[in-house]
Order: structure tokens, then sequence, then C-alpha cells
């Protein structure tokens, strides 16, 4: 039994599946994307790139600080998942390529969402447009209603071809 709960002796460390660093990385980008954090998450991520094996490390330091917020995100197989994976450079770029995929879907999203609004409101009457008084319900159309972006990103080829060159 070790004094730390993330250290575990070599020989007995189960080897990672890369697939399961994908399925990780996958998580990761789709959380960040989901709670509109993408342009501030790619910043970070590109400021702190050369120090990228260090912080991976400081992972393990500021666990047991970071538990509420990890068990947001991961369980803690996961996060060990992701501290090792974010050890090895190819892995840092390719959370930035999966975090700007997901966020170039979102705003397709958005955008024709928004068209859809705009085009409704001018349907509208005046006090119902600049007073908001008695708005009616909208739904979007089913085109938008069915679209998840998360599942076109997902299924998305561009970025596997650029990975596998």
């Amino acid at each position: 039994m070790s004094l730390f709960s993330q250290s575990t002796p070599d020989d007995n460390r189960a080897e990672i599946r890369p697939e399961d660093e994908e399925r990780v990385i996958d998580t990761l980008a789709l959380k960040i994307v989901e709670r509109r954090m993408a342009p501030v998450a790619i910043l970070a991520i590109e400021a702190h790139r050369p120090f990228n094996y260090i912080a991976s490390q400081a992972m393990i330091f500021a666990s047991p600080i970071l538990d509420p917020m990890v068990e947001i995100i991961f369980n803690y197989k996961d996060y060990d998942i992701l501290r090792q994976a974010m050890e090895r450079r190819a892995n840092v770029e390719y959370l930035i390529l999966k975090i700007e995929n997901y966020d170039a879907f979102a705003q397709i999203y958005d955008r024709k969402l928004k068209k859809f609004l705009k085009a409704e409101k001018k349907k509208w009457k005046w006090y119902q447009r600049w007073l908001g008084i008695s708005t009616p319900k909208l739904s979007p159309p089913d085109d938008l209603k069915n679209y998840d972006w998360r599942e076109a990103a997902r299924e998305d080829e561009t970025l596997r071809k650029s990975d596998s060159k």
C-alpha cells in the first residue's frame, strides 16, 4: 500500500490502450466545447505545451485538491489515463484538434439556430419583439431538433485523415 492513492508500482500498472486515451481525450474535448470554453482552453493548452510532461506530473500532485472537480468530468481511472496521455506531445496536439473540430460543428449549429430565431422574430408583432409581452413559444424545425453536432463531429473523417498522416 502506498502513501498516495495515485502511485502504483510500475510492474503492476496496466498498459493503457490508445482507444482508452482517445475516449478520454474525446470526453474532455466534448466537455470543454459544451461549456463554450474552446478558445480559452486552446490558448491555455498552447501556452503550456512545452511543459506538458511537468503538467501531467502536477496532475498527480494536485489530485487530492482537485478531487471534487475531477469527479464532475472523469472517474479516477479515466483521470489517470488522461494524465498518462498528456505526457506525450502528440496527444496534446490531438486534444487541440478535437476541441477545434467539436467547436466548429457547435458553431454551425448555433448559427443555424440563430438564423431560425431571427426569421421567427420578424413575424412577431412590435410589442412582442420590443417589450417581450406574450411571446409565442418557439420550437425549432425538425432538421435542427434532430441535428446532434456531437455525433456529426464524431463522424467527421477530416480529423482521422489528418491524424493518420
